[in-house]
């Protein structure tokens, strides 16, 4: 391979300017001109100068030597290798022309490398991202290194400034290069290191020859962006880091004014230049150029380069939604891989706007301690991300970016809080009530996982726009999240219910964020009958309530509906033509008028209780003050109150009572309504065998006892965890013969929706309704399936069907042993249980129901027709 030495080094001395690595190892070594760094005791230079492995002799070993190398793009990359092996999944080289980190075995280090072997036996281009596996970004023929002893190639890769990637080879190790193939990637645009990573069998330790190491860097810079994060300084981009001096002659605005003073290269950064203005930046759209303005590599830009950028001020107070909480690490322990420490991450969402932090403040709504507040001059730039912890513990995340250290920083609860940020005029900016629910997974809520905002678009979302983070660290504090997303708020805002308050205040009820300015408008709000509006006042820190003050007192019991026309969320969606809720000024309770309709006193595992109440009296009543116990063997109570604040009970109307209603909407998400759930600090303890639930008024008169047992349930369960006992008659009393498991049907509960159970009378005889007779599914949209519907006579029925052709033989077997409400209706798609279509005829349904508690059975049988159409 030297024989090819003489031209190569000629080329290299016609070059040498825009070299921004060479090793040919014709010194003899790797440690110098340049130094590589790594598994250095595993490689050697071999007699004939090139790089070759040396390393232990076992299985799955790993090698990798780096050396430094700032090269992205307009860059060409050239090297010589020969593998003398049978390449495989366990015997390849990839060889790294872009690494961010110097370890190439770490799963997070970003990059492009081209990969010589593997499976494929290929020579191809990959990229590597901070997760997840390599992806291609050239993929090169397979079986190019097919040799079992001696895989030769040398490689030429090259990069646009337009991130244009070409990949080529000469299986000969010369220079009459084939192209593999081109794309387009501008995934990385930083690098800082080029090396070899090599993994092989025992056998092959010392296969690895490595030779004519060039990158050449032959294009001069490009002006990418440029920024003004503050009045007299602008922060210039360039597609590749430039020269170490920099002179401010090169630089100037186009309207020749203010004057750059001072150009010097960023610290951390070698692709940004900071310029020094004599004066303010005009406001207003603006051009800056950029003349004779080398790379690192000695490359020059004559010029002029120009940018243009909009100047739209500095360092501004935010309103709302300007400064976003955008990850909240609740739980720290047991630490994944961040500090264990509780943090909020902060966000810029805008792209222009300098936001102002002096005197914002973080808190909890309710606490009774000093808030946390940011000092005076502390800023975030447009799109900045920051860290807000407290200010004992700013040291742990300095790696992070920036950080602020606030004194009375809240403590975060684990299982669910509210945080709010406050403008020093007292506006609220930004709310969120999270809870561990929003993880959507059981092992990252248990702690060491933030959570993290998808859409920073939808700032007013809640648990529908956050996610447990995907980072393998657990978090990105100081960056973008991990599941970002989009995710637009395209739901108008509903008005849940109303409530008055007294005589002349209503309060409404919205079941998202509302514009507060648009929800202050009084002409929105109309009461019927008629009732004058002569305010409106939207109430923070989340703004889903709104007081309304009438011009004269309600009649107690009244009923009226309240309309809001075009309500806005805090994201501009209107609520259209009109949304109403009925209302009236609540009357006392007595005792019966509200009784216990349902109860899970044994839930699912993760799960939690819920008592259901009933109003089923015509009256409206606000069961602020009321109290829900649990009555022990020696008729003590431990009680616990239903709301501390106003809520309307209809006639009819239905509340579950449970401290999470989160919870129970997860475990019932089809047969619960969110509407209709209240949640309470807590509840009382209700045993899983047996108790006595007692539901108590303001003045601790008892509304309703109900005692229940597990003895209570269908006995052809044979788990009842997360099973509830409803009622079976609202007027009929609270006593076992009155309730029974909620139907596995509807999944075995219905918190704040009417009872599958539940029956209007005791009369009645079972009814089977099958319609139609003849059905066609042929998915034309037209009598496609047939519905079988039935009434029974009493709860606690299970029920078998099955279907048989017209000879009798098993056709499918459509329902099993089913535990059945009342009422309800099966459908056959007319296929068989092979999953496929039923032939045309006649069809017999079997129908059996059986009462265990009774030991009825009942048979019955149908005839239903598949038909096709002509």
């Amino acid at each position: 391979m030297k024989k090819l030495l003489l031209p190569f080094l000629a080329l290299l001395s016609a070059h040498t300017a825009t070299a921004q690595l060479t090793d040919t190892f014709a010194d003899g070594n790797f440690t110098q001109n340049p130094a590589w760094t790594g598994d250095v005791a595993s490689f050697q230079v071999n007699a004939a100068l090139q790089l070759q492995t040396n390393g232990p002799a076992t299985t799955g070993t790993e090698l990798q030597l780096v050396t430094s190398c700032a090269a992205t793009t307009g860059t060409t990359w050239e090297f010589w290798a020969n593998l003398k092996l049978a390449t495989s999944s366990g015997n390849f080289a990839d060889v790294w022309l872009m690494a961010d980190q110097p370890d190439l075995k770490a799963s997070g280090t970003k990059g492009y490398f081209v990969r010589l072997g593997g499976t494929p036996d290929e020579v191809a281009l990959f990229r590597k991202d901070a997760t997840g596996s390599p992806v291609y970004v050239v993929n090169g023929q397979d079986a190019t290194l097919s040799s079992t002893n001696n895989n030769l190639v040398r490689v030429r890769v090259t990069r646009s400034p337009a991130n244009v990637w070409t990949l080529e080879r000469d299986l000969a190790g010369g220079t009459i290069y084939v192209r593999e193939g081109t794309a387009t990637d501008a995934t990385h645009q930083r690098s800082a290191y080029f090396g070899v990573y090599c993994t092989y069998s025992s056998t092959n330790n010392r296969a690895f020859y490595f030779d004519d190491f060039r990158v050449t860097d032959a294009t001069a810079p490009l002006l990418v962006q440029a920024a003004a994060p503050a009045p007299r300084q602008l922060d210039l981009s360039f597609n590749e880091a430039v020269a170490t001096a920099q002179s401010a002659a090169s630089y100037r605005l186009s309207t020749g004014s203010p004057a750059v003073t001072a150009a010097v290269r960023d610290a951390q950064d070698p692709t940004v230049v900071h310029l020094t203005l004599a004066a303010d930046l005009p406001l207003g759209s603006l051009t800056v150029e950029a003349r004779n303005v080398a790379d690192a590599f000695g490359n020059v830009a004559a010029g002029p380069l120009t940018v243009t950028f909009q100047n739209n001020g500095f360092a501004v107070p935010p309103g709302l939604n300007q400064l976003l909480i955008t990850e909240i690490m609740a739980d720290e322990t047991p630490v994944v891989g961040l500090p264990a420490s509780e943090f909020v991450e902060i966000h810029n969402p805008s792209a222009t706007t300098v936001v102002d932090l002096g005197g914002v403040r973080l808190l909890k709504p309710g606490n009774t301690g000093n808030p946390a507040v940011f000092p005076v001059g502390a800023v975030l730039l447009p799109g900045e991300y920051a860290v807000v912890c407290g200010s004992t513990r700013t040291a742990q995340f300095a790696a992070f970016g920036k950080v602020f250290g606030l004194t009375n920083f809240p403590s975060l609860s684990n299982a669910a809080d509210q945080l709010v940020l406050r403008g020093r005029d007292g506006r609220t900016l930004f709310e969120v009530s999270y809870a561990d629910t929003w993880y959507r997974d059981n092992r990252k809520k248990d702690g060491g996982w933030t959570l993290e905002i998808r859409d920073t678009t939808n700032p007013c979302a809640g648990a529908d726009n956050w996610r447990a983070s995907e980072d393998a660290s657990g978090g990105t504090p100081g960056r973008a999240n991990s599941v970002r997303a989009t995710n637009p708020d395209r739901t108008a805002p509903v008005l849940l219910r109303a409530l008055a308050l007294n005589p002349t205040t209503v309060r409404l009820y919205f079941g998202e964020k509302l514009d507060s300015a648009a929800a202050a408008t009084v002409v929105l709000y109309t009461l019927t009958p008629a009732a004058t509006v002569l305010r409106a006042a939207p109430l923070g820190p989340d703004f889903r309530l709104v007081d309304l003050t009438l011009a004269a007192p309600l009649t107690a019991n009244q009923p009226l509906t309240a309309t809001v026309q075009r309500a806005l969320d805090c994201v501009g969606n209107a609520s259209g033509p009109a949304t109403s809720a009925p209302l009236a000024l609540p009357v006392p309770v007595v005792a019966g008028d509200v009784v216990i309709n349902e109860i899970l006193f044994n839930p699912r595992t993760g799960g939690v209780d819920f008592v259901e109440i009933v109003n089923r009296s015509g009256k409206f009543l606000d069961v602020q003050g009321w109290q829900l116990g649990n009555q022990k063997p020696d008729n003590s109570v431990d009680a616990e109150p239903v709301s501390s604040g106003p809520v309307l009970l209809l006639p009819g109307g239905l509340l579950a009572l449970t401290t999470r209603p989160d919870i129970v909407q997860q475990q019932y998400p089809t047969s619960s309504d969110a509407a209709h759930l209240l949640p309470l600090p807590a509840l009382p303890t209700f045993p899983d065998d047996a108790g006595t639930v007692v539901l108590f008024d303001s003045q601790g008169r008892i509304l309703d006892r109900f005692a229940y047992s597990d003895e209570q349930h269908l006995k052809l369960l044979d788990n009842v965890e997360g099973v509830s006992l409803e009622r079976i008659r609202a007027a009929g009393p609270s006593e076992a013969g009155n309730f029974h498991s909620a139907a596995g049907s509807v999944g075995y509960a219905t918190p704040g929706r009417p009872n599958s159970q539940q029956q209007p009378d005791v009369a009645g005889t079972g009814i089977l309704t099958l319609e139609p007779e003849i059905f066609t599914p042929d998915d034309d949209g037209q009598q496609d399936f047939t519905s079988l519907a039935y009434r029974l006579d009493a709860p606690g029925y299970a029920g078998s069907v099955t279907i048989y052709d017209a000879q009798g033989r098993l056709a499918r077997r459509l329902v099993r042993n089913e535990t059945l409400p009342t009422q309800g209706t099966w459908q056959w798609d007319g296929l068989t249980d092979r999953g496929q279509k039923a032939s045309v005829g006649y069809y017999i349904l079997h129908i059996e129901l059986f009462r265990p508690s009774g030991g009825q059975k009942q048979e019955y049988r149908k005839t239903v027709v598949v038909g096709a159409r002509q």
